[in-house]
């Protein structure tokens, strides 16, 4: 006896299998654009280094 087919954006069920699929988390959050973190990271690299460049101009 064949298996009926299931669509490919389900999960087919598994023999002896007692639970249901997990539920997927919500878009959005603070990790969801790293660029963001990256970009704040890179900026207060080049402030400290400004930093230094000024204090190094002014001896």
């Amino acid at each position: 006896m064949t298996e009926p087919l299931v669509t490919p954006e389900e999960t087919p069920p598994a023999e002896g299998s007692t639970s249901s699929a997990h539920q997927e988390r919500a878009d959005g959050g603070m990790w969801e654009h790293p660029m963001v973190w990256v970009a704040f990271i890179a900026v207060g690299a080049v402030l400290v280094a400004l930093l230094f460049v000024f204090r190094a101009i002014a001896l």
